[in-house]
């Protein structure tokens, strides 16, 4: 996989390192707010005492597909699969009850369901506008929202909550009631804060879910509880279209229904490894593991960290997102088997990705090309090369300069194709 990116003038925007399903693709990436008193960085905003936040976890149901289907109403009803590449990166559940499964090769899905109708979801843009227009819509009910990919948001709801109980009459405060559902059936006690606060966080978690249907179409599902990781975990136990709270006292319960370490999120790949390598596989083990040994094997900030995380703790604060410090394209190589092609899908998303950013606005400066090459373990080794902006291309970014004749003509682009020349026998080998 390749990632281009384009840096901040300020401060570079943060280098993406999420992999994705393909084996070979293209990201532009790394689009940042050039230095000036109008730059949006990422904020951290202090939070109170851990135990009494409400975090809210928002998941979008099969969004891409979602997205497709408001489109074209008349795929509502049918069994459909977003197609990118040789993969069925998403589906309704029409399709799945069917058979069809999340990332299952398209020939495969075709098997499981001949009636499949595949729309193809290599172009981005409708989604990211639709993903954009959620968090929104989230800003609106609290200004603390982290954007967690396209289909994800976390919103701090702990703040609107205390205005809410502030309004609610001590005898009021006895007939709250909780919407959706709740974690194990676990009994309510209206006599206690922890679950009164997150009682009403969810009563504010059905209302943005029911605005995001009215005004936006779209339906997911949410987690309440009191920290990020918490509301994560839970947000995906009744789906589609439903909500779920998480009472304190059953944050052990949710931990031990994990299968396996790698379902904690907080804990990649490589991390999962080594701690597979130590003999820890279930939470339970990690738990139980010498706090001394894994913080010689791992050091000690990871080991305390995911050590922590095994017990439900997670203290870390919603971040507000704000503008995107990046803008990607990317698309497979497997069709090109020269050098020239590669050049010519560069040029390509590069022109798409230049248009982005002058539809933003702000003025990146750096522009990074970074090859992900295949493995058949789903790891891939990263090759990178990027070079500056000049000045004069960055003032006709500016001006809204989006001619492709100007994409392809630009210094920027020959400093691009010097560097492709010493990544060249990546492109050769596929």
């Amino acid at each position: 996989m390749e990632k281009l990116g384009v840096e901040p003038e300020e401060e570079g925007g943060g280098d993406d390192d999420e992999e994705d399903a393909e084996a070979w693709a293209m990201e532009l990436a790394d689009v940042g707010a050039a230095a000036s008193s109008q730059g949006v960085h990422d904020q951290v905003l202090p939070t109170p005492n851990a135990s009494s936040r409400v975090i809210v976890h928002v998941d979008l149901d099969c969004f891409y597909a979602q997205v497709e289907m408001i489109s074209n109403p008349e795929l509502k009803d049918k069994p459909l699969g977003v197609q990118q590449k040789y993969l069925v990166v998403t589906c309704n559940y029409e399709a799945r009850k069917l058979g069809v499964k999340k990332l299952m090769n398209v020939r495969d899905a075709k098997e499981k369901c001949p009636q499949l109708v595949l729309v193809n979801g290599e172009d981005l843009t409708r989604y990211r506008e639709m993903s954009y227009k959620v968090t929104e819509l989230l800003e609106e009910f609290s200004p603390v929202v982290e954007r967690l990919g396209f289909d994800e948001n976390f919103v701090d709801l702990t703040e609107m909550v205390e205005k809410r109980l502030q309004q609610l009459q001590s005898d009021e405060l006895s007939a709250v009631t909780v919407s959706g559902h709740v974690y194990n059936n676990q009994s309510i006690n209206l006599l206690d804060v922890l679950h009164i606060r997150l009682l009403v966080g969810s009563q504010i978690a059905a209302e943005m879910r029911e605005a995001m249907y009215n005004q936006l179409g779209l339906t997911g599902c949410a987690g309440v509880a009191s920290n990020k990781l918490l509301a994560k975990l839970v947000s995906g136990v009744f789906k589609p279209n439903q909500q779920t709270v998480l009472l304190p006292e059953s944050c052990q319960h949710l931990i031990h229904s994990l299968n396996h370490i790698k379902e904690i999120p907080g804990i990649g790949y490589k991390t999962a490894k080594c701690l597979e390598a130590l003999g820890i596989n279930s939470v339970r083990d990690l738990q139980t593991f010498s706090p001394k040994i894994l913080e010689k094997e791992l050091g000690i900030s990871v080991a305390q960290r995911i050590q922590k995380l095994s017990f439900g703790e997670d203290n870390s604060p919603v971040i507000l997102s704000g503008p995107p410090q990046s803008f990607s394209e990317e698309d497979s190589f497997k069709k090109c088997s020269s050098e020239v092609e590669a050049k010519n899908k560069i040029e390509e998303l590069l022109a798409s990705l230049l248009n982005r950013v002058c539809q933003d606005g702000r003025k990146p400066h750096t522009v990074r090309l970074i090859i992900r090459r295949y493995s058949s373990e789903k790891h891939y080794g990263r090759e990178s090369r990027q070079c500056p902006i000049p000045s004069h291309v960055i003032q006709k970014l500016g001006t809204g300069l989006q001619s492709p004749d100007f994409c392809a003509s630009s210094l920027m682009q020959r400093r691009l194709e010097d560097k492709l020349v010493k990544l060249e026998g990546v492109f050769t080998k596929h």
